[in-house]
């Protein structure tokens, strides 16, 4: 045997530990028979709950979430031991999970028609989670949040974590403020969660709320759900298990349909252009899409406010997977 295998095994390893998030997400551009598809798959030593399945240049891909951290990933189903299930009994397999309690915990706050779903983290968190929807807009995206997000914390925390709530519309209307993102999650200044906001993102400036957004009668909601996680992997986005619903407006029978899909509803207590403060572990709202520049005011001054605590550690932005993760896992 070469004597220098076991260092070059060993050097492999470290890259692949190390420089992991340094790959980009793959391009799927020959996406077909995209389906909803659950079940179990293992691959020594995780198993995974199996959401999507799809074919993509004679390969099939599963995308998968890991029930304890709610972290997703895609992979070719080949490598993996496979038991296809009802949604039901996923949730049932899974059901000791701070993902699959967070599913039930969204269901339980789906009776308003606004804000329902999981709208904190954990409170002693000193910090919050940020999150910017990217609803359809003519107007460029707003830079401000991000590039100030790093220069105030790339000294304590980087990249810097924001979850991003997008449409299918903005992805196509806006190619090239997408690459600027992507090319600043390359960068590792700031590390993306990525939020199913619906496809179309309507909205009727006349209609009652029951009649508006995804309310609005004739809405096909696969179409909204499915075909914006296939809009992001053409993009080279990796679908997160989240979603926000446009104008942050639902029923009860249409959170359930989200979370059919092994979707879990974010809604906010800190919608900053409403004048809704922050608090410890809250998951702010402001839209980045250049429609709401009080929002991302008030947020530039909340964080030049808090550069001081930033600097010592004392008040950050923490990941949304993890705050939910950390929220479920001291669930009984």
């Amino acid at each position: 045997m070469n004597k220098h295998l076991p260092k070059l095994y060993l050097l492999l390893f470290i890259l692949i530990v190390f420089c992991g998030d340094a790959f980009p997400q793959t391009i799927y551009r020959k996406i077909e028979n995209y389906k909803a598809f659950y079940g179990w798959a293992h691959n020594y030593p995780q198993d995974w709950m199996v959401l999507r399945r799809f074919d993509n240049e004679g390969r099939n891909y599963l995308l998968m979430v890991n029930p304890q951290t709610l972290e997703t990933k895609i992979n070719e189903s080949s490598f993996y031991q496979i038991k296809p299930m009802s949604m039901e009994q996923a949730r049932d397999f899974f059901k000791s999970t701070p993902y699959v309690k967070a599913l039930s915990k969204a269901e339980k706050q789906s009776i308003s028609i606004q804000d329902a779903g999981i709208e904190s983290g954990v409170p002693k968190q000193t910090g919050i989670s940020l999150t910017a929807d990217l609803c359809p807009s003519h107007r460029p995206l707003d830079k401000r949040i991000f590039t100030d997000i790093f220069t105030e914390f790339k000294k304590v925390e980087r990249p810097v974590p924001i979850a991003l709530s997008v449409t299918g519309i903005w992805m196509r209307q806006h190619p090239q403020d997408l690459a600027w993102l992507k090319q600043m999650q390359a960068n590792h200044e700031i590390y993306i969660t990525w939020i199913n906001h619906s496809y179309n993102h309507r909205v009727s400036l006349k209609a009652p709320l029951k009649e508006n957004f995804l309310l609005e009668p004739g809405t096909d909601i696969n179409y909204e759900v499915l075909e914006t996680e296939k809009a992001m992997l053409r993009n080279g986005l990796l679908p997160s298990v989240f979603f926000r619903f446009p104008g942050l407006v639902s029923d009860q029978q249409l959170v359930y349909q989200v979370t059919n899909f092994g979707l879990i509803p974010v809604g906010t207590d800190a919608w900053l252009a409403k004048g809704q403060q922050p608090q410890n572990g809250s998951i702010v709202l402001i839209h980045g899409n250049g429609n709401e520049p009080v929002g991302v005011n008030d947020f530039i001054k909340l964080l030049q406010s808090k550069t001081r605590s930033i600097a010592g550690k004392q008040w950050l932005l923490y990941d949304l997977r993890e705050s939910v993760d950390e929220e479920f896992s001291e669930a009984p």
